[in-house]
């Protein structure tokens, strides 16, 4: 019977790249799915996609989709392992990049410094002329001086340039020349100009996010045409799409030009998934948790919509502020929190867990591959609540007694056992993730009550229970597959593009004519790029969205626009749709006029979603799915004798109560005493919480 593999995903995670592929069956129709991990390759990250597949079985002349995403930009940026760069702006702008913000996120630090910026002041340099906030040209462009200017960055080896003239987001005519001259003085230089990123204004977040693209730019399109490539040469044939941050794929070539884009294509794919999952079961209301080897990563959905945001910062923490990216990420929070994160106690004797991970290599203790820190995984190995026999889903043998070396390491710090240092690690840990799941709901006005938690990647399911007890939450959902759920969201991705522009106008009857002719100049922009690369004008959605204020504030509110067109007798239901959710996000409304700031257009192409269909089942019984029982540590509740589970036996229909631990080869599901289970139609976990 013929067989073959026509959907596939794969995942470059900072310790294991994933694989998903579906499968269908050329005479019967049947769809099935199967999942593989192999250790992520730094240095080589498309080596571990070219793993990944060879442990799948999966062969690269039967794919007809691969979607992928990756870390490597986001690599690039926190390891400083980009090119030099080269900086051309307007006269007189040269330190905008140094002079940043003044958020110092650590403010009474007399010793504060900012952060270095990504290019030093003698590769800085400025040409004359000046364009308006309205786009009217102040000053003419003279590009006399860009030959001197290439001959000295040629000089100091740079190998890209980035572009950022002053309001050039209102009119890009100047960066336009500017970048078609430097093309020709040094033809096959890495180049890009601000406005072919963002469309939006604030000098700084621009030139910054500039110069990341410059910075990543080659390291990035390099990488992927060595996947390419290494696909090419196993006659893969098929269409290849890069995840972007956006929550949508793209074409290699687009991603190649801006590969700034993708700096969170990894955690995007699985916020999507769960907004896509959501949709399927039932749940519109969706808290997303990811955790993976080294970060934790959560958002918030409302009403099946994943908020998008232009906001984004790189390396901010409580020392730092950090580096703004003006392109549109999906809205989550990021902390280093995964299985690998190492426990430590500080000099005040306090146990700590996190940021700094083990990695791959050498991994938590028990990999026995030199680790000696305790991590998350270790604990919970410790504990009982992953099986040291079956660890990593049997393909490694746990290291026991690097384990307890390790976990009485820490006890010896704080003067406790290593049953106690362990217990400690995961309590830790878990209040680290519940303070994120705060940040993307209670901060921002929402009462996660109200939402179902979806827990997703290698350790996700393990904590999940706990984190929905902490915050009242009554409904955990562990998704089929869910140590590779980023994959499957990639899958049920569109082809998407953003078009963020400024357009600041009062939002009042007298100005709707402007508004909508902004939106229709947008909308017939992303229009005709997709109609450049082939695909029909009839198969674009379009959705828009503004972002608008209160007079005389500072930053913006996005709302998604009702009013399509916008028309005079609709601007009073944009305004109040605005009133609504800035009160709920911020707790109060104010009696003043309202300004809008700017359009979001979001531009999608359907390339042919997966259709879920339930699984079948076979007859059996729950009993035929268990494989014992363990002594488990739950931590907080205490040693209890806990139902083991084979997740890979369970069925549709069958129910269970904790505790219990459903083991498979990516995931462990920890069901806490007194919550029960059950297996929906779809092969997820669905818990319910008796808080």
């Amino acid at each position: 019977m013929a067989t073959r593999p026509f959907r596939v995903a794969t995942d470059v995670g900072g310790t294991f790249t994933d694989l998903l592929v579906f499968e269908s069956d050329d005479e019967t129709g049947e769809t099935r799915v199967r999942s593989a991990k192999s250790d992520t390759t730094p240095g080589g990250y498309e080596e571990g996609v070219f793993d990944v597949m060879e442990k799948a079985g999966v062969e690269a002349d039967s794919v007809n989709f691969l979607a992928h995403g990756t870390t490597v930009v986001i690599n690039a940026l926190t390891e400083r392992t980009g090119v030099k760069v080269g900086l051309i702006t307007t006269q007189g702008f040269r330190d905008t990049l140094e002079i940043a913000r003044g958020n110092r996120p650590d403010f009474f630090n007399l010793h504060y410094q900012k952060p270095e910026p990504f290019v030093p002041r003698r590769l800085r340099r400025d040409v004359p002329g000046r364009i308006d906030y309205h786009g009217n040209e102040m000053q003419p462009l003279d590009l006399a001086p860009l030959p001197e200017i290439v001959a000295d960055f040629q000089a100091e080896g740079v190998e890209a340039v980035a572009i950022c003239f002053i309001h050039s987001y209102a009119n890009p005519s100047h960066e336009e020349r500017a970048l078609a001259e430097l093309v020709r003085l040094w033809p096959g230089v890495s180049a890009i100009a601000s406005h072919q990123i963002t469309r939006e204004w604030r000098e700084y977040e621009r030139t910054s996010t500039a110069v990341l693209s410059a910075y990543v730019q080659p390291v990035a399109e390099r990488y992927l045409q060595r996947l390419a490539a290494g696909l090419a040469e196993q006659d893969f044939r098929g269409g290849l799409y890069i995840m972007q941050s956006n929550c949508g794929v793209d074409s290699v070539d687009t991603v190649s030009r801006i590969p700034i884009t993708m700096v969170e294509s990894g955690p995007a794919s699985g916020v999507w998934g769960a907004a896509e999952l959501g949709r399927l079961i039932g749940e519109p209301n969706v808290l997303a948790l990811d955790i993976g080897g080294t970060t934790a990563k959560c958002s918030l959905i409302e009403d099946a919509e994943v908020r998008i945001r232009t906001d984004y910062w790189i390396g901010r923490s409580g020392a730092t502020a950090g580096y703004p990216i003006m392109v549109p990420v999906v809205d989550l929070v990021e902390i280093g929190n995964g299985g690998g994160s190492i426990a430590w106690v500080d000099d005040f004797g306090k146990l700590r867990v996190g940021p700094r991970s083990a990695g791959a290599l050498p991994g938590p203790a028990a990999y026995g591959r030199g680790g000696t820190e305790a991590t998350t995984t270790d604990a919970n190995l410790w504990l009982g609540r992953i099986n040291r026999d079956y660890f990593c889903g049997g393909t490694v043998t746990a290291d026991m007694d690097a384990v307890q070396e390790a976990m009485e390491a820490v006890g010896a710090r704080l003067g406790v056992d290593a049953e106690a240092a362990a217990r400690g690690i995961v309590r830790i840990a878990n209040n680290n993730m519940v303070n994120a799941l705060k940040l993307v709901s209670v901060n921002r006005g929402f009462d996660p009550r109200d939402f179902t938690l979806i827990a997703f990647g290698g350790g996700g399911a393990m904590h999940a229970v706990a984190l929905a007890q902490e915050l009242g939450v009554t409904r955990v959902v562990v998704p089929a597959d869910a140590s590779v759920f980023s994959a499957w969201g990639m899958l049920m991705s569109d082809l998407r593009r953003d078009d963020v522009v400024t357009l600041l106008v009062d939002l009042t009857r007298d100005n709707a004519a402007v508004i909508e002719a902004a939106y229709r100049e947008a909308e017939e922009r992303a229009r005709s790029r997709f109609a450049a690369e082939g695909i029909a004008r009839s198969a674009v959605k379009l959705v828009r969205l503004g972002r608008f204020r209160y007079q005389n504030q500072e930053h913006t509110t996005e709302v998604p626009l009702v009013s399509d067109p916008v028309t005079a007798g609709g601007i009073a239901a944009i305004e109040a749709d605005f009133h609504e959710v800035y009160e709920r996000e911020y707790t109060y409304r104010l009696d003043a006029p309202v300004e809008m700031v700017g359009l979001h257009v979001v531009a999608t192409v359907d390339i042919g979603k997966l259709t879920m269909i339930p699984r079948e089942t076979t007859g059996r019984v729950l009993a035929d799915a268990q494989k014992g029982t363990r002594r488990v540590d739950y931590a907080l509740e205490g040693l209890h004798e806990a139902a083991l589970y084979d997740g890979e036996r369970l069925e549709p229909g069958m129910g269970f109560d904790g505790p219990a631990i459903v083991e498979d080869s990516g995931t462990t599901v920890v069901i806490h005493p007194g919550n029960h289970a059950e297996v929906d139609d779809f092969g997820n976990i669905r818990i319910h919480i008796r808080n």
